[in-house]
């Protein structure tokens, strides 16, 4: 008996140490490992030579999906050709789905969306596509705005989101 209330204070601390520091630490079992240092990851890797492999690549002016710890943030991702609200929209989360999998993640493991509409009467249809995605049971938290100077490009739609690994 002892030992199983050990075990479950086990368990809570080790639930507790991966809330506290962010994923750092990692349950396994009733135990918990503490992970080596915490790294900034690109995805897809950034690669520190020029096509040439002889020279330094230049630095983009900003990653498409970076993770640190388990935690996975996904640039904002437009529709740049013409379409409807639902086409642009669809094809959005079809891209950022698509980065999630890539670095090791899924829409159901999506905890924040921001979503930035060209035009705020546009919300209705976007909801209907975006209320569609396979975002699980319990579907990530999520604001809208249209922004008052607009989406760059002739997007639509933009959408960004943080997940976990």
């Amino acid at each position: 008996m002892e030992q199983q209330s050990r075990r479950g204070l086990l368990k809570s601390a080790a639930k507790a140490a991966v809330v506290a520091t962010g994923g750092a630490v990692m349950a396994q079992g009733a135990s918990a490992q503490v992970s080596g240092k915490l790294e900034k990851k690109s995805y897809p890797p950034r690669t520190p030579l020029a096509a040439d492999a002889k020279t330094p690549a230049k630095a983009p002016l900003f990653s498409g999906a970076v993770s640190y710890g388990n935690l996975l943030f996904l640039a904002g991702v437009g529709a740049h050709f013409q379409g409807t609200i639902e086409q642009h929209t669809q094809h959005v989360l079809d891209e950022l789905e698509k980065k999630l999998i890539s670095a090791g993640s899924s829409l159901e493991k999506v905890l924040k969306v921001n979503v930035y509409l060209n035009d705020l009467k546009d919300y209705d249809a976007m909801n209907k596509v975006y209320g569609a995605a396979k975002w699980g049971d319990t579907p990530p938290v999520r604001t809208t705005v249209s922004p008052a100077a607009g989406i760059p490009g002739n997007s639509l739609v933009e959408i960004d989101m943080i997940a976990y690994i």
